[in-house]
């Protein structure tokens, strides 16, 4: 098959892209020696956790009680949910722990923490609890410094579950503007989760894992002393975002999605084509960042970029594509049927948008990989 074949829109794989990204990933972390525990949540498919997990022990992060079904039936065991729980939730967990899976589960609360050692006692199950901690302002979790909820909330676990340990995410990276910047979210992610796991064992509680993670904190961490475990995700494919923020370059971005030239409107200096933001989808995670990417960076049918193409609007079908600077178009270039890639601002939701990545080697398809969605 070659990509002319191919019906569009259509989410293209370069595997060369993804094992260059897995390799650096591994060169980043080797000095560390601390282990990967990559996140599904972009991949959702089994071939592409394999790749990621290849060389490491084989735990893994995912994002929906959906993914820990499918990776654990396709053979990951020691799982980590890293979405705060909801009792509503619990006994899927239990079935699949009674199934054999390790599955983590995070809490930042007395009353998250109270439900999952209830409903642990009440079942026989004792789930193994991560508290999540809140390193850089950017989400959920505990201060680190909190040492009288810490205490509580391993306290509230006592009896009805396992602390395992203790888990942030340097979100905050995202908004970095320097890689020395990165640096120093990724010491402040660090700094964050191994200071709380001292209060908790000071205060006489195991505190076996210290865990941390995002790509850019993972990819420029200074060092990771008193870390056990980095979770990153995005490394596998990268994307615009991480290209704006210096993570990656353009050419690293391992997906794309194949597109095709369906129209032309000469008095606006548009091409349209056929994928709009059911194919893009709506992130325009770019768009306070130096170089704004629109919906995604346009490139030929060989994944060069194009001058400074965009693709400016999108409607459900329909992609507007222009130049950044609105310059002139020379249409005859791009006849009915020219095929376009677009690189995407956010590789977990594009790739959501999809069923299947069709895997490219040399620049041709060479096979189709399943990819599962929902909750």
């Amino acid at each position: 098959m070659t990509l002319a074949e191919l019906e569009t829109p259509a989410l293209l794989l370069d595997r060369a892209r993804l094992e260059s990204n897995l390799a650096r990933m591994r060169a980043a972390l080797a000095p560390h020696k601390v282990d990967l525990r990559p996140h599904l949540k972009t991949a959702k498919n089994v071939e592409v956790a394999r790749l990621m997990t290849a060389g490491w022990s084989g735990a893994v992060t995912v994002s929906t009680l959906k993914e820990a079904d499918q990776f654990f039936a396709a053979g990951f065991a020691d799982i980590l949910y890293a979405v705060g729980i909801a009792p509503n939730k619990l006994p899927h967990a239990a079935r699949l722990h009674a199934a054999g899976a390790r599955l983590g589960l995070i809490v930042d609360s007395q009353e998250a923490a109270r439900q999952v050692a209830g409903f642990g006692r009440d079942h026989g199950v004792q789930f193994p609890v991560m508290i999540e901690i809140d390193s850089d302002g950017h989400r959920a979790g505990v201060r680190p410094g909190d040492a009288e909820l810490l205490r509580a909330i391993a306290e509230a676990l006592a009896g009805g579950a396992e602390l395992a340990g203790v888990m942030t995410h340097g979100g905050g990276s995202y908004g970095a503007t320097s890689p020395q910047a990165i640096a120093d979210h990724a010491e402040l992610e660090r700094a964050g989760a191994v200071g709380a796991a001292m209060i908790l064992r000071e205060s006489g509680f195991a505190c076996p894992v210290v865990s941390v993670g995002s790509t850019p904190t993972a990819l420029f961490a200074r060092h990771l002393d008193g870390v056990t475990e980095v979770r990153a995700g995005v490394h596998c494919f990268m994307d615009l975002v991480m290209a704006g923020l210096g993570v990656c370059g353009v050419q690293d971005i391992a997906i794309s999605v194949l597109a095709s030239v369906i129209g032309h409107r000469r008095d606006e200096d548009w091409l349209i084509v056929d994928a709009g933001w059911m194919a893009m989808s709506r992130d325009r995670g770019t768009q306070n960042q130096r170089v704004d990417q629109g919906y995604g960076l346009v490139c030929d049918a060989a994944g060069n970029p194009l001058d400074d193409l965009v693709v400016v609007s999108a409607n459900q079908e329909h992609g507007i594509v222009a130049s950044r600077r609105g310059a002139p178009l020379d249409l005859a270039r791009f006849p009915v049927g020219t095929m376009l890639r677009i690189l995407p601002n956010h590789a977990c939701a594009t790739a959501a948008q999809h069923g299947r990545y069709q895997v490219l080697e040399n620049g041709r398809p060479v096979g189709e990989w399943e990819r599962f969605g929902g909750w």
